[in-house]
């Protein structure tokens, strides 16, 4: 049985629908401990002063927020719990919209949310209605003290949750904050070849076709360590830099046409 993170009620109008959290994806990157050399011991922190390098004990530390670079102002944990949002345990409907008016530069991380069984007949009226519609809801939920705006839409039948960046945590940024100051006017001829090779790699998204290959390698090496074989570095070959936009251009388009006929 899958683990929910969280229970409560979908909140549309009048309508509630008792529902479970859970997560919808998971993080399988190659992860390492630090280990002494000489005996592959594991390697432990300590809470150390920055001021004076003293360990200070779990009973001493207070928290604080850094207004200035190095002030703070110290809070109880008895004032935050006063500023947290209240607990809740519903995901709330605000409006619909449609998806394509979301820049998916909010989007911060998927869950499912799945009915109860009490809920079944609700769930499926309202994930009927919304296909129809082709619509995405906004929404409010609060998890672990912090209130988040999320959408939920269909996936394979199924409501998917996905918390979102408030307005104010997307970073403003312009080209020429990093010394770009002007976007040159590309060639007629430029575009045409640019837009060949768009057409030339153009095909329908199919998640299957693509792997973590680092990964596969990682998992690979470590299975040949256990086994006590030597691991070989393969040197790898850096590609060659065409300088000339045109010609790296039509040497893409014939590339990418040539392995389109052999796929094809």
């Amino acid at each position: 049985m899958i683990r929910t993170l969280w229970r409560g009620t979908l909140s549309f109008g009048l309508v509630t629908i008792p529902v479970g959290l859970y997560t919808a994806i998971e993080d399988r990157s190659p992860s390492f401990n630090q280990l002494r050399a000489s005996d592959h011991s594991r390697i432990g922190y300590k809470r150390v002063s920055k001021a004076d390098g003293d360990e200070v004990d779990y009973d001493e530390i207070v928290k604080g927020f850094e207004y200035e670079r190095d002030r703070y102002v110290v809070f109880e944990d008895e004032e935050l719990a006063a500023l947290r949002p209240k607990s809740s345990r519903m995901v709330e409907i605000i409006q619909f919209v449609p998806l394509a008016q979301i820049d998916p530069i909010y989007f911060a991380r998927p869950y499912y949310l799945a009915p109860e069984p009490a809920g079944a007949k609700a769930y499926a009226l309202l994930s009927k209605a919304m296909a129809d519609r082709n619509a995405v809801a906004v929404c409010k939920i609060t998890m672990r003290d912090k209130e988040h705006l999320a959408t939920l839409r269909l996936h394979d039948g199924i409501f998917v949750l996905e918390t979102m960046h408030w307005p104010d945590e997307i970073r403003a940024f312009s080209l020429s904050d990093v010394g770009v100051d002007e976007i040159p006017e590309p060639r007629p001829r430029e575009v045409q070849m640019a837009q060949a090779l768009i057409e030339n790699l153009t095909e329908d998204f199919d998640p299957s076709q693509f792997h973590d290959a680092y990964r596969e390698r990682i998992l690979e090496a470590v299975q040949a360590k256990v086994d006590g074989e030597e691991i070989t570095v393969a040197e790898t070959e850096e590609p060659a830099t065409v300088v000339d936009l045109m010609e790296a251009l039509r040497r893409s388009v014939e590339q990418s046409k040539g392995a389109k006929e052999a796929t094809g």
